[in-house]
């Protein structure tokens, strides 16, 4: 893409590979593609990857720098989805942003900021769009009247951003001609001079599907002893989680009692206080009778002196 203003020509700073995002989909299963980056430019360059449908997909990573005529890869994930979707047609689109960036910035240093067109700052952007594939089909054996035959053949071919496209390519028999071959109700017999060979492949194909229909087995033997295990350690977390509970449980009973303990001394020293306070009070009032007899005694002494002081000066006149 060239941006024409006069006659001036401003390349694109990176070349994006492949244009689409492809998806092999399948229900409740995840597919990936990957998408390389190229910098075309004898600078530093910052990108970064925004989507239409951000809790859909996942990519890693978003954002990035890309140094002067390398390459960069980063892959999309798309999350497992319940249902497909009608003719597997997605609106879904993604959006890459790039520009140029000083010598020595690192992805850390990558902000939204960056990618803001202002003050005449060159930001790129190209969107792309998201294609859905069907999933491939696998070959299947399909018996008449006892000689098996390969009724299909997919030849896989991988293109080079990693997504499988599937070719069917000719039957055996198609290219096996004699006067046996023939087709009989739409369906491709093999010859005799090739029904050997096919009958070993069946067979080495029949062994495969054995192995395969072990592993199943074998995968339920070891999920049998991880839930024996894991069984094991419930059992021994559960019996840890009693003790301590009981253990918690006597510690809570002893608590009780020392409280009531310290309760009962408590109400026990109130009241000696307040029988010691009770006795103090009736000693205090005692003492205080006490002074006040005390007190009242040396008067009547005085007034019985002064009375016979008074009888003798009179008799003394006389």
């Amino acid at each position: 893409m060239y941006l024409i203003s006069g006659t001036v020509m401003a390349k694109e700073l990176l070349e994006i590979q492949p244009l689409e995002l492809k998806f092999t989909f399948e229900v409740k299963k995840q597919s990936s593609c990957s998408i390389q980056l190229g910098n075309k430019s004898d600078q530093y360059v910052a990108f970064k990857v925004k989507t239409t449908s951000p809790k859909k997909y996942c990519v890693r990573p978003n954002v990035g720098i890309i140094k002067p005529r390398a390459t960069f890869d980063f892959a999309v994930t798309m999350q497992a989805q319940r249902i497909a979707p009608p003719d597997l047609q997605c609106k879904d689109k993604f959006l890459i942003q790039s520009t140029v960036v000083a010598f020595g910035t690192t992805d850390e240093d990558i902000t939204s900021d960056m990618f803001a067109k202002d003050n005449g700052k060159r930001v790129d952007e190209k969107k792309l769009r998201v294609v859905l594939i069907s999933p491939p089909q696998s070959p299947i054996l399909l018996p008449r009247n006892g000689e098996p035959f390969l009724e299909t053949s997919l030849q896989k071919d991988v293109a080079p951003t990693g997504v499988e496209n599937i070719h069917p390519s000719n039957n055996v028999a198609d290219d096996v001609e004699g006067p046996e071959t023939g087709k009989v109700a739409g369906e491709l017999r093999p010859t005799k001079d090739v029904q050997g060979l096919e009958m070993g492949k069946d067979t080495d194909e029949l062994r495969a599907a054995e192995d395969v229909s072990s592993r199943p087995a074998k995968e339920v033997t070891e999920l049998k002893i991880k839930k024996d295990i894991l069984e094991l350690n419930l059992a021994k977390d559960f019996e840890e989680l009693k003790s301590k509970l009981n253990l918690a449980d006597s510690q809570l009973r002893e608590a009780e009692h020392t409280i009531k303990k310290l309760t009962e001394e408590s109400g026990f020293a109130t009241r000696e206080k307040d029988r010691l306070k009770h006795v103090l009070e009736v000693l205090q009032g005692r003492k205080n009778r006490a002074r006040t007899v005390q007190v009242g005694f040396p008067l009547l002494y005085v007034c019985m002196v002064a009375l016979i002081s008074l009888v003798l000066g009179y008799l003394s006149h006389r």
